[in-house]
């Protein structure tokens, strides 16, 4: 209520309220681990997002989401990585990790952040779904450089096929568990039913797609897909159909409040002080790195139908916020990896930098383009 009134991203301010609290010595019990963010946050807040979306549209831009999830990814990790290596000294094992677990965009922070920003449908469009899509590449380069650092070596074959096996049995198995829940709904007349069974197909495709080392974010996705094109069916009851949307928006608000207290007390607990020219270096580099991967890509583009407009890759570009998914991966790496202190505090610096830099200057940017509706602009 109060971010409403300042009109401040209310991400921001879940913030500050979480270094307020630490601050003051109330201390959260919870910290933030990669499996409290995999596998009890990012489930309903991807399904969620996925649940709203258009499919026919999605569908039209996959050609131009596909591009920058894959090679605009393996720019950004490479242009991140390259400078870590030649500016700090890093060796190349600890820059690469770097710069492949800082290279996705986090699904969390950007839903969170334009859940609330009334922009023209394709470029929400654009951003949700790149953010969503480019964990399944992260995902697997991530595992890839870690198994070489351990001591594999997999070829460019390997990788490639790894790759596909990773989106291809995420969508599989989100679509095909969605599907069988929204079949066994349909059987009931009780909404309650009907909602939980979309809950057990938001975690349920997660769970499984992990088990068999697939991607669960590509996976709750497609359930989310397969669940919102059910939501027009006969199937549903009345009651169900007008109990999702609610339901689900809910959930992603409690969600989304939960990831973000807790962030702020962690970033609390950190000392920049020590690192605050490497963390310094790692945001200029990840922002050029952003940069060389929307503009070039996008121009692939600027003579078919297709075409992004050049307002629409300004808000790609500064709109790639870094957040809950990034600390996941950090948090994640082997604590025997050279550097491992050093890229866990950085990490937490460009997540600052997203969320209070990028964050709080979004709106403003939006506006100033020309692309946030009238009516938000008076309210």
């Amino acid at each position: 209520m109060l971010t409403r009134r300042l009109r401040l991203p209310y991400t921001v301010g879940l913030v500050l309220a979480g270094m307020g609290l630490y601050f003051t010595h109330v201390y959260i019990k919870w910290h933030l681990s990669r499996d409290l963010i995999f596998f009890v946050f990012l489930p309903p807040l991807v399904f969620e997002a996925a649940l709203f979306i258009n499919w026919r549209e999605f569908r039209k831009d996959l050609p131009v989401i596909g591009l920058l999830v894959s090679v605009g990814v393996a720019l950004t990790a490479a242009a991140t990585a390259l400078g870590m290596h030649v500016g700090l000294d890093w060796d190349w094992g600890s820059a690469v990790i770097f710069g492949v677990l800082i290279a996705a965009t986090d699904p969390v922070s950007v839903i969170a952040t334009f859940k609330g920003a009334k922009v023209p449908a394709r470029l929400r469009l654009l951003i949700e779904a790149e953010s969503l899509l480019n964990d399944g590449t992260a995902a697997v380069a991530f595992v890839a450089v870690l198994g070489v650092l351990a001591g594999a070596h997999p070829g460019p074959l390997a990788i490639a096929w790894s790759l596909i096996v990773t989106i291809a049995g995420g969508l599989l198995v989100g679509s095909a568990v969605a599907a069988a829940l929204m079949l066994l709904a349909g059987r009931t007349p009780d909404y309650l039913v009907e909602i939980t069974f979309t809950t057990l197909a938001a975690y349920g495709s997660f769970f499984i797609a992990e088990y068999y080392h697939v991607s669960g974010v590509l996976a709750a996705l497609a359930a989310g897909l397969v669940v919102g094109n059910f939501r027009t069916s006969s199937l549903i009851t009345s009651a169900g159909r007008h109990a999702l949307g609610p339901f689900w928006e809910y959930v992603a608000f409690v969600v989304n409040s939960l990831i973000f207290l807790l962030l702020g007390a962690q970033e609390a607990q950190q000392h920049f002080k020590v690192l605050w020219a490497p963390a310094a270096l790692a945001v200029i580099l990840v922002t050029l790195g952003r940069a060389i991967a929307i503009y070039p890509l996008c121009a692939v583009f600027s003579r078919t139908p297709r075409k992004v407009e050049l307002r629409y890759q300004h808000v790609l570009f500064w709109g790639g916020l870094r957040g809950a998914l990034a600390l996941a991966l950090a948090l994640a790496l082997p604590t025997e990896l050279p550097r491992h202190d050093d890229i866990v505090t950085i990490t937490f610096a460009v997540v600052a930098f997203s969320i209070f830099v990028q964050g709080l200057t979004i709106s403003p940017l939006l506006r100033v383009l020309g692309l946030v509706e009238r009516d938000l602009r008076k309210s």
